[in-house]
C-alpha cells in the first residue's frame, strides 16, 4: 500500500511568526514525526523543511512580489495538485480562502470579521483594500462552507467561523504552540547583552509593538502612538517604545515621531528577524489589535517571561488567567485606557513580570509538536473523500 499523502497550500512555510511558523511546524510533524510524503504549494518554503526528504515544494511564482498577484497561481496550483492526488487518499489542507478544496480547512484568520481602517488612504487605496476585502471575504465564505473538516486557531475564530453558517461539529479549536527552547525567560545577564546587541540603552525601561504598519491599521499602532505621545509630555515618563514591522506606513510613523521630537522615544525598527532578542530585551509588549484571530507575537512574548498587553477581544486573550485581567485592553482599544494601564505598569514593572510567570510557564509546556499531534488527531478522525 502507498504511504499516505499530504498536501498543504499557503503562501509561505518560514519559521519567522504568525501562521507561517504554524504551517511550518505542522508540515515538519507530518513529515519528520509522522513520516507522511509530504506536498507543499507555496511561494517559499525555509530550511530545513524545504530539503526533507519526504518533501516536495511546488514552487508558485510572486509576480512583483505581490501575494494578491500570486493569489489565482495558488489557488489553481493547489487544485491541480489536490485533483492529482485525493482520488489516491490525500489529505488536502488550505488555509481559508487560499484554494478552494473540500477537504481541510484551515483558519488562522477571518477576513469577514475585519475590513480594513484604511480612511487616511487615498482614494485609489481605499479602492483597491475595498475590492480585495470583497474578493477574499467571497472566497473565504466559499471554501469555508464547502469545507469537511475545519480547524480554527481559538474560540473567537471558532465564534466568527460559526457566524458564517459552518456547522459546529466540523469545527475544531487547536491552539498554537511554541519552541520552549528558543522563546524561555531570560536572566538579568542575557537580557543585558541582548539591549546592547541591538544597540539600546541600558537605563530605560523599553516596551515594544510587533506587527506590521501598513495602511491597514488593523494592529492599532495609531492608538499606542497616541498614547504614548501623551506620556511623553509627562515628565515622570522614562520609557522608550520600540516598533518592529515593516509596512507602507513605517515612514508616515517615523515622520510624525520626528515632527512631535519624538524620534528618540518612539524608534521604527522596520522589518526584523530577530523578534527573540527584541522579546529578551524588552520590558512590556503592547499589542492594543482591533482585531485578532489569535495573536502569537503575544504569545512569545508571555513565553519570554515578558507581560504582554493585548486587546481583550484577540484570540490569544481567551487563554489569559484572571489574575491577569489588567492586561487585557479595551476592545476596541482606546488611548485613555491604554495610558492608564501603561502608567499602572511601569509603577509595579517588577510585579508585572512576576505576576506573568506561572503562565509563562504553562504556554512554554505546549510545543508546536503537540500542536500539530492535535491537529493530526483530529483530521485523522474526518472522512476522507475527494473533494471540489
Amino acid at each position: 500500500m502507498a504511504p499516505p499523502v499530504w498536501i498543504l497550500v499557503s503562501g509561505d512555510f518560514t519559521t519567522w511568526g504568525g501562521m507561517d511558523r504554524a504551517n511550518y511546524e505542522l508540515a515538519w510533524h507530518l513529515a519528520e514525526k509522522v513520516g507522511i510524503e509530504t506536498h507543499l504549494v507555496c511561494h517559499f518554503a525555509a530550511e530545513p523543511l524545504a530539503s526533507h526528504p519526504r518533501v516536495t515544494m511546488h514552487r508558485v511564482a510572486k509576480p512583483l512580489n505581490r501575494y494578491a498577484l500570486a493569489a489565482p497561481l495558488l489557488a489553481w496550483t493547489g487544485r491541480r495538485m489536490a485533483q492529482r492526488w485525493a482520488p489516491r487518499g490525500a489529505r488536502v489542507v488550505v488555509n481559508g480562502g487560499n484554494c478552494h478544496w473540500a477537504d481541510i480547512n484551515w483558519v488562522h484568520y477571518v477576513h469577514s470579521s475585519w475590513m480594513p481602517r484604511v480612511e487616511h488612504a487615498s482614494i485609489w487605496q481605499q479602492a483597491r483594500f475595498g475590492w480585495s476585502a470583497r474578493q477574499e471575504i467571497a472566497a473565504e465564505n466559499r471554501a469555508l462552507r464547502a469545507a469537511r473538516h475545519v480547524v480554527v486557531n481559538s474560540d473567537v475564530t471558532r465564534g466568527h467561523v460559526l457566524a458564517l453558517g459552518v456547522a459546529a461539529e466540523r469545527i475544531q479549536t487547536v491552539y498554537y504552540g511554541i519552541d520552549p527552547d528558543e522563546f524561555r525567560p531570560v536572566s538579568v545577564e542575557e537580557r543585558l547583552t541582548a539591549r546592547q546587541r541591538l544597540g539600546w540603552g541600558l537605563d530605560r525601561p523599553t516596551a515594544v509593538f510587533v506587527g506590521s504598519l501598513g495602511h491597514d491599521r488593523r494592529k492599532g499602532f495609531d492608538v499606542l502612538f497616541e498614547a504614548w505621545s501623551l506620556l511623553a509630555k509627562e515628565a515622570a515618563w522614562d520609557c522608550d517604545l520600540v516598533a518592529v514591522g515593516g509596512g507602507s506606513d513605517v515612514p508616515h510613523w517615523q515622520g510624525r515621531a520626528e515632527q512631535l521630537g519624538l524620534s528618540q522615544r518612539i524608534r521604527m525598527l522596520g522589518f526584523s528577524k530577530q523578534v527573540p532578542d527584541v522579546l529578551a530585551a524588552a520590558d512590556l509588549l503592547i499589542s492594543p489589535t482591533y482585531y485578532e484571530a489569535y495573536g502569537l507575537g503575544v504569545h512569545e512574548a508571555l513565553c519570554r517571561g515578558l507581560p504582554a498587553m493585548v486587546t481583550r477581544s484577540a484570540g490569544v486573550a481567551e487563554r489569559y488567567p484572571s489574575e491577569l485581567a489588567d492586561l487585557l485592553l479595551d476592545a476596541p482599544p482606546t488611548v485613555d485606557d491604554l495610558a492608564a494601564r501603561l502608567r499602572r505598569w511601569r509603577s509595579d514593572q517588577a510585579g508585572y513580570r512576576q505576576r506573568v510567570a506561572p503562565f509563562a510557564e504553562l504556554l512554554r509546556a505546549r510545543t508546536w509538536s503537540d500542536m500539530s499531534r492535535d491537529f493530526f488527531t483530529s483530521v485523522e478522525a474526518s472522512p476522507v473523500e475527494a473533494g471540489r
